[in-house]
């Protein structure tokens, strides 16, 4: 019999390795460009709301307005960190979806196109996150798959507010979409925080932290995923008083086991403290205005400004300085930004009590949110600039 000398390994040599375009995360682009749509969004829903601007004109209404904050912004900056590594074509898709379906608010013959387009990137986010979660072993991972899809079908759902006329459904509706959103800040608040904590504890006192605390998130977890479903019913108000309450001094007490005192030079981790403390008084004065004959719209404000703006913006810096090999905890905009975001809500829940002022105060609380949004922009553009070079994939 006769041997081959020639190896098929080297019979084949002739293939050549193709160089393919790495993957991108969806937060190199969904990162800036939500930080730019929250600096625009809300002057411009004033000067529809009370200047009569007729250039967006969706914005018209405290739910238009509230629904791009929910399912424009907040949506983006949720795929942004949740969706991880994308195919540049799936990714360029994805974020053109939502460029496009910001273009919803403009009279304009596409708008309806722009809606489609607006709905179909809720859809395709539910898609890429909701399966992710399922596979979780414990029952409070597994909440994120129900809670996203959730989140990802009521900005479907209330798309349908801009071709019907004005719904008494409308503003509970918003009101249970920021619970919803409440609840999830309040889930991966915590899992964001605690670990950075404990390892701040760690190499700086040789402690262990707290950690996540499982009992009070799960506790967290009951009350306010309850307390949307009891609201509906008026003569249960009183009893979705208690429960928010009671989530809102969880909140408080479980930043104290976080042992802020003992992380006095992470202004990082104390900023993420203090948003994660907005989501307590908000919730503190949402019982108050539903134990008392009082508007909780204006009590929502504490989530959708201080609670909101504070964490996403130090989540989305700390996110990309980290990717950039930086040190968030030298990061100089993260203190005036937590300024920033204060003086905005303070201004918005102070707003009603100011008499004839109360526009003026209104735009000042704009001013301060749209300034701390540009911030964080151009801070996100800075270390976006920094990251190390993708390494092409070889296929």
């Amino acid at each position: 019999m006769f041997r081959v000398d020639v190896k098929p390994a080297r019979a084949q040599s002739h293939h050549r390795r193709v160089s393919a375009p790495p993957p991108l995360p969806a937060w190199r682009w969904l990162f800036p460009l939500a930080a730019l749509h929250a600096a625009l969004m809300v002057p411009l829903s004033l000067l529809s709301l009370y200047h009569q601007l007729d250039v967006v004109p969706q914005l018209a209404s405290p739910a238009a307005h509230a629904r791009e904050l929910l399912f424009g912004f907040a949506l983006a900056v949720i795929a942004g960190y949740l969706l991880g590594p994308i195919s540049r074509p799936r990714l360029g898709c994805l974020v053109g979806l939502w460029l496009v379906g910001r273009l919803g608010v403009l009279e304009w013959p596409g708008s309806v196109v722009a809606s489609l387009a607006d709905g179909a990137f809720a859809l395709w986010v539910a898609s890429l996150l909701v399966p992710r979660f399922l596979a979780a072993k414990k029952w409070r991972n597994r909440l994120l798959s129900p809670l996203l899809g959730l989140i990802c079908l009521l900005a479907v759902v209330t798309l349908t507010w801009r071709y019907l006329d004005d719904m008494p459904s409308t503003a509970p509706l918003m009101h249970q979409s920021v619970l919803w959103l409440v609840l999830l800040m309040t889930f991966m608040g915590g899992r964001i925080i605690a670990p950075a904590v404990n390892g701040h504890l760690m190499q700086r006192h040789r402690l262990a932290g707290a950690g996540v605390q499982p009992r009070i998130e799960s506790a967290l977890i009951l009350l306010l995923g309850l307390a949307p479903f009891v609201m509906l019913w008026p003569r249960l108000q009183s009893l979705a008083a208690l429960l928010v309450a009671a989530a809102g001094l969880l909140v408080l007490w479980r930043i104290r086991g976080w042992r802020p005192g003992l992380c006095r030079g992470r202004r990082d981790l104390l900023v993420l403290m203090l948003g994660y403390g907005w989501l307590g008084i908000g919730l503190l004065l949402l019982a108050r205005a539903w134990w008392l004959p009082a508007h909780a719209s204006t009590a929502l404000h504490a989530f959708t400004i201080g609670a909101l703006g504070t964490l996403a913006s130090t989540i989305m810096l700390r996110h990309v300085i980290l990717r950039a090999k930086g040190r968030p905890e030298a990061e100089w905009s993260l203190v005036p930004l937590a300024v920033l975001f204060a003086l905005a809500a303070l201004l918005r829940l102070w707003a009603l009590e100011t008499g004839s002022s109360w526009l003026v105060v209104l735009w000042g609380s704009a001013a301060a949110w749209g300034l701390a949004w540009l911030l964080v922009a151009w801070r996100l553009c800075h270390w976006l600039s920094r990251l190390p070079p993708a390494r092409p994939r070889q296929t």
